[in-house]
């Protein structure tokens, strides 16, 4: 078995520390279809909460690439999100986008602040390490923002 696959049986289980390593409440289990494939990936990913919306790092612990499912995102930003919320495992759509420029910037900080190792893989890679921001599908209320989400009219 896989360090992934040990880590979604974990995470599907329940259990509190996934791998020894993760927080379930700091973890997603993100659905992609494949960008060349078109299949179905799942893949364990770090989150960070803001507000209504879940922040991604596309990291690979600071490899040259980006791991596959940033490409699978791209070329299909509907995504599946598998999350444990309030004890039971929520599951929904979400819409990824890519965040640049200075919002990239300021959201990376501000996750480097909560977990510094993003900043050390950041040192690791000359590319610049993805941000990407999952907006849920299943909205029925406005959305609650986030202390890092921009405010309408705000072009950063």
């Amino acid at each position: 078995m896989s360090w992934n696959d040990a880590v979604i049986e974990q995470f599907l289980r329940g259990e509190q520390r996934i791998a020894n390593t993760f927080d379930r409440d700091f973890l997603i289990l993100l659905d992609t279809i494949g960008a060349k494939s078109g299949l179905r990936r799942t893949s364990p990913v770090g989150c960070f909460a803001d507000g209504d919306r879940l922040l991604i790092v596309a990291s690979k612990a600071g490899a040259d690439t980006h791991p596959a499912w940033y490409a699978n995102l791209v070329a299909h930003p509907t995504v599946g999100v598998r999350r444990w919320e309030n004890d039971e495992l929520a599951e929904y759509q979400a819409t990824a986008v890519v965040l640049d420029g200075a919002e990239r910037d300021r959201v990376f900080e501000w996750i480097v602040q909560q977990a510094p190792g993003f900043g050390t893989y950041q040192t690791r890679t000359d590319r610049v390490i993805p941000v990407v921001a999952l907006h849920p599908r299943r909205q029925t209320t406005p959305p609650r923002a986030g202390p890092l989400s921009p405010t309408p009219g705000d072009p950063s």
